[in-house]
Parts: structure tokens; C-alpha cells; sequence
């Protein structure tokens, strides 16, 4: 009897274990702490929005530089830093770092070589959850930091190892996984996939190919003399917290350019995708490039959104120069029971960016310029989103390429770059002199502009509206700008000498509301010079 009295309060004990695990996984998930930038666009539902408002409108223009920290490396710094408990977390190619938020004074640094492809050679930064630090690698690895002291913790191989393929995209974190894709789309066959990691040893939980192995999508891949290549990820993913749903931004097919070898339709690439983020199972997607040739990868983070007047939305601003808006409110986990998954519908698209020729074939006997070209429209940060003031915020690159497609297409051998067209990337793209940038607020219910600001070099930093109605950004010669989100009027600007094309984040650190700048980005593929990298912080006197 008591054997059986002991099994029964076991067999309670064990679903009332069950329940309170579910209450908690059903639980609403509290909001980023106002004082911290703990995601790489602050939240996992990727709006930068920064609530604090002792930085507004009446006293921007005192801000002064309060400390800096100089990198022992000169790098393309395209990381969108972290801040947790007043601790600055960032990364280079190879270089994580830690240094105190308010006086820039370095904590720990550590450094990874790895024999994986230089690329652009760069990393976005990290994912943090529960003390840890999350990052890629060159080498495609994933790799867990004690966020303390940077100790290694786990290193992780992840199993799309080869030529081409790199892990430059910060992850996200979240429900103890790991959130992260492989680069390398522009490479023979490489193809992207997504991959959820279990947060204590990496092991992979599931993995989400872009490319099927078999079914519909994998059938829209038509020319059996092309190696399948493309659809993979270089920025960061967004998450649907609420409801469990991981939106990712899948890049182009390859060979770039050449629609004329290249004939299907190549699901999912050029797609935001929506996954069940427990099992990685499609949801639904919208491929919003369709027969790419111009290079228009989908690239930057969908940013989820709840307007003023109810609607749930995803805003993806991307290398087209259009800001789709998306409605995600039929999105659900049992959204997709086999066959063809549905298509999120689409709301609306307005350009941030001059659009030339956006629909003119290329041609094997001439060349055509169309705009944006390759290195224009929305980079690898995008669309941020203000509640109070119901406003999408997106900054661009104005700056057109000129391509003609090879004579007849050949294939190169696995992990070389594949473009099918004639000339090297620097010979089709319009000389920098002729860039520009631009800063546009876009109702974020209609996607109606709002105002729009001209930036004298192109824009492809990080974009933060915060409480005191301010909206900050940074462009490639080195200028700092504080803009008002109603108006758009420059607030306050400084120049930091530095080209800038990493993440300005808002957060609070040492008593004092504080801007953190990831200044100086030496790149050969971008207008901009830089002879040092830094963090700079600025603050109020």
C-alpha cells in the first residue's frame, strides 16, 4: 500500500512539475530591461526602441563624448554591441570583447583564430542569455563565452562545414537555444539553414533548410546543370516571443545576377521565413524578390511590431530599396499541415532609396544600370519601430551598379564566389563619390513616408529611436546625427573622423542615460576610411 501511495504522490508530484514547466513556457516573457541592450536590436522582436528619455529633444544638442575605447585592431566593425548590467559586449572577426559601459575601461578581450574564409571579414556580435555569450565564427562554429572573464565554454562545429561557408550574423537568444545560420550564398553550393542550439553544450536541436531536400520548394530549383546555391544568412533573426515563431531573412540564389540560366522561381531564397522556433518546422513565408538579378538579398532582421491601431506587423527593409510591410496575425505554430506553406500576405512596399531599371532583364550583349545596385538599399541593419510614435525608421544606401552577364554561364569549382556576371564587384558598382545616404519615417501602418532625411554618405548603421522622441543613426564619413522623430529636423551632429557602420545603442550605465557608437569601419567593399576602431560613448555633462 505505501509502495503504491509513494508511486501515486510521485506520478502528482511529476504533473504538477509538468504544469508549472508549462505555465512558465506559456508565460509572457518580460520586456528588455529599459537600463540594458541585451539583443542585438535590443529586443528579439528586433524595434531598437530604447525607452529611456533623459537624452530628449531640448537637451541632445549637450551631448559630449564622456569616454572612448580604442581596439588593438582596425577592422571592418560592423558590430552591433550588448550591453547587460553596465558591461559593453562586442565583437571583430575573430575578437570578442568586454569593457564597462560607462568609463570604457576594457574588462577582458579574447581572440580566436580560425582557417575559415576571410570574406568581408567581419562578425555582428553576440547573443547573450543567462550569464553567457553567444557568437559565430569564420570557421562556421558556435561558440559559448562565460560573459565574466570570456573563458570558453563549449566550441561547436555545426554541419554545413566547407568552402565559402562562415558564421558572421549575431544569433539570438532565447528559452535556452541558440538561434543561428550560415553565410556563404554567393558560394557553389552553399545553401543557408538555420539552426536552433541547445544553450548549455550546442548540441543542435533542430536544423531548418532553406532549399528542401524534396517537396515543392526543392522542385522550383529548375536547371539540373546548376548546383542549388544560395538562400543563406549574414544578419541577425527576430522572435515572436508570444507565439513561439522565429522570423529569419534568407538571401539571394546564386549565380547572382544570371535569371537566364538560373529560370525557377528558387524557394525560399529572397524570403522571410517564419519557423515554429520549437521544432523548426515552415509556418509560412513571402518571397519578396522574386527572379532576382541584381543581388537584392533579403537581408536585414524582419522587425515585429504592434501598430497604434492593433495591427500585428513585420516590417522588412531590405537591398531592393522597399520597406515591405507584412501582416503576421495569421501567422500561428499550426499554420502549415503539409504541402505548399502559405504565403504571409504583403501590405505594402515604399521606397527608402532611389529605384532605377528595378525591372530591367540583364543582357549577355550589354550592360545595365539599375539602382540600388549591389552595395545599395538596406544593409545589415534594418527597419527600427517607435511605438509612441507609430513610426518605422530605416536607413539606406543610395548608390546604383552598372552589370553585364557573362557570355555563357560556367560553373566554378564548390565554395568559389558565383555571380555570372563579367568584371569584379569594384568595376560594376558606381564610383562612391556618387553615394549617398538616407533616414526615412514611415507610418507604420501604411507604410506612408513621413519625412525623410539626406545623409551626405551612405547610411548602413544601426538605427535607435528612443523615449526623448530622438531617432539616432551614423553614416560612412564618420558623422553622428540626433534627429527628431517627429520632424526629422537634425537635433545634434558630430563627427568622429571614423567611417561608421556598426550599431548605436541607448542604454544606462554609471547614473546616466548614455550613446555607444561602434565607430570605424575599414572596409574595402565600402565607401568610408577608418585608421582606428573604437567604441564612443556620449552623454549629457
Amino acid at each position: 500500500m505505501k509502495g503504491r501511495l509513494s508511486v501515486a504522490l510521485a506520478a502528482i508530484a511529476a504533473l504538477a512539475a509538468l504544469a508549472a514547466c508549462a505555465e512558465v513556457a506559456n508565460a509572457a516573457p518580460p520586456a528588455a530591461r529599459s537600463a540594458d541592450w541585451p539583443e542585438y536590436n535590443r529586443t528579439l522582436a528586433g524595434d531598437r526602441y530604447a525607452p529611456l528619455a533623459e537624452i530628449t529633444t531640448t537637451n541632445v544638442g549637450r551631448l559630449k563624448l564622456r569616454c572612448a575605447y580604442t581596439l588593438p585592431e582596425v577592422v571592418s566593425f560592423q558590430t552591433g554591441p550588448l550591453v547587460i548590467d553596465g558591461t559593453m559586449y562586442f565583437t571583430t572577426f575573430q575578437g570578442s570583447y568586454a569593457i564597462d559601459a560607462s568609463s570604457c575601461t576594457e574588462k577582458w578581450s579574447r581572440h580566436r583564430r580560425s582557417a575559415g574564409p576571410p570574406g568581408l571579414a567581419v562578425n555582428r556580435g553576440f547573443a547573450y542569455l543567462d550569464g553567457r555569450l553567444y557568437r559565430g565564427t569564420a570557421d562556421a562554429h558556435v561558440i559559448a563565452l562565460d560573459a565574466r572573464d570570456g573563458h570558453l565554454l563549449w566550441d561547436r562545429a555545426l554541419e554545413v562545414q566547407g568552402p565559402g561557408i562562415s558564421i558572421p550574423m549575431a544569433p539570438i537568444a532565447a528559452n535556452g537555444r541558440i538561434y543561428i545560420g550560415n553565410a556563404g550564398g554567393d558560394t557553389v553550393g552553399v545553401t543557408g539553414h538555420v539552426f536552433a542550439l541547445d544553450a548549455r553544450d550546442g548540441h543542435v536541436i533542430w536544423r531548418f533548410d532553406v532549399v528542401p531536400q524534396h517537396g515543392h520548394a526543392r522542385r522550383t530549383w529548375t536547371n539540373p546543370r546548376l548546383p542549388i546555391s544560395g538562400g543563406a544568412f549574414w544578419t541577425s533573426f527576430t522572435l515572436d516571443e508570444s507565439k513561439g515563431i522565429l522570423y529569419v531573412p534568407a538571401g539571394n540564389p546564386a549565380p547572382d545576377f544570371d535569371t537566364l540560366d538560373r529560370t525557377g522561381e528558387d524557394l525560399y531564397a529572397d524570403s522571410v521565413i517564419a519557423i515554429d522556433a520549437a521544432t523548426g518546422r515552415l509556418l509560412g513565408y513571402n518571397q519578396l524578390v522574386k527572379r532576382d538579378s541584381h543581388d537584392w538579398d533579403v537581408d536585414s532582421a524582419p522587425t515585429l511590431a504592434t501598430t497604434r491601431a492593433g495591427r500585428r506587423i513585420i516590417a522588412s527593409a531590405n537591398k531592393d530599396g522597399l520597406l515591405s510591410i507584412l501582416d503576421r496575425s495569421r501567422i500561428g505554430r499550426s499554420a502549415s499541415s503539409g504541402g505548399r506553406a502559405p504565403i504571409i500576405p504583403l501590405l505594402s512596399q515604399t521606397p527608402t532609396t532611389t529605384r532605377e531599371n528595378a525591372s530591367v532583364p540583364l543582357s549577355r550583349e550589354h550592360s545595365v544600370h539599375f539602382c540600388p545596385g549591389m552595395g545599395g538599399g538596406v544593409e545589415w541593419n534594418g527597419a527600427a519601430f517607435s511605438p509612441p510614435a507609430d513610426s518605422l525608421f530605416v536607413g539606406a544606401v543610395d548608390l546604383c551598379a552598372r552589370v553585364q552577364l557573362v557570355r555563357r554561364l560556367a560553373v566554378p569549382a564548390h565554395g568559389q564566389v558565383w555571380f555570372g556576371s563579367t568584371g569584379s564587384m569594384a568595376d560594376m558598382i558606381d564610383p562612391s563619390s556618387t553615394a549617398r545616404g538616407w533616414l526615412t519615417a514611415f507610418d507604420a501602418e501604411s507604410g506612408r513616408v513621413r519625412w525623410r532625411f539626406k545623409a551626405p554618405h551612405p547610411i548602413v548603421a544601426g538605427v535607435t529611436p528612443t523615449g526623448g522622441d530622438l531617432v539616432f543613426t551614423a553614416d560612412l564619413g564618420g558623422d553622428v546625427f540626433a534627429l527628431d522623430q517627429r520632424t526629422g529636423l537634425v537635433l545634434w551632429q558630430t563627427s568622429t573622423g571614423q567611417s561608421i557602420g556598426g550599431g548605436l545603442v541607448v542604454y544606462r550605465a554609471g547614473g546616466h542615460e548614455l550613446l555607444g557608437v561602434a565607430s570605424g569601419m575599414k572596409s574595402f567593399a565600402w565607401p568610408g576610411s577608418a585608421d582606428k576602431s573604437r567604441i564612443l560613448v556620449y552623454g549629457l555633462p
